[in-house]
């Protein structure tokens, strides 16, 4: 099954391009705050992607799309899991961004996004595997 990635590789190169700006720029600045906000709704428009699209890959491992339709974003990747796509470490770090993501609904403020920035590293480097695993035939 071939899927679509463009998308999510802009949002991939967006969001990396957001990090390595804020890292030019003084914190509490003006810039580091507009480039800190770039980074946190990349990082919430990727995560969204990331379980879009493993729906998608994982829908060839199930009876019907509807059974796959009705999987929570955790429930997508433990199931990554369990078909080898992704390893254990990898998917206990897509729940603490999904976490992270949840809080939103909640804290808008700094203390929410310099979480964010925390996770970015690790974040990085997941989706950018995860990509390769989607793209994988």
């Amino acid at each position: 099954m071939n899927i679509n990635t463009e998308y999510f590789k802009r949002s991939i190169e967006t969001l990396c391009r957001a990090y390595s700006l804020i890292k030019t720029v003084e914190e509490g600045s003006i810039d580091y705050e507009m480039y800190r906000n770039s980074l946190v709704k990349s990082f919430e428009m990727t995560l969204e992607q990331s379980g879009k699209l493993l729906r998608k890959k994982l829908t060839p491992f199930f009876a019907t799309k509807k059974v796959v339709d009705s999987l929570t974003f955790k429930d997508l990747f433990r199931h990554a899991l369990k078909f080898s796509l992704l390893n254990e470490d990898e998917v206990n770090r897509w729940f603490k961004y999904r976490d992270n993501r949840n809080n939103t609904a909640h804290d808008y403020g700094r203390a929410f996004a310099e979480e964010t920035l925390l996770l970015i590293d690790d974040f990085i480097k997941d989706v950018s595997r995860l990509k390769e695993v989607i793209e994988h035939e």
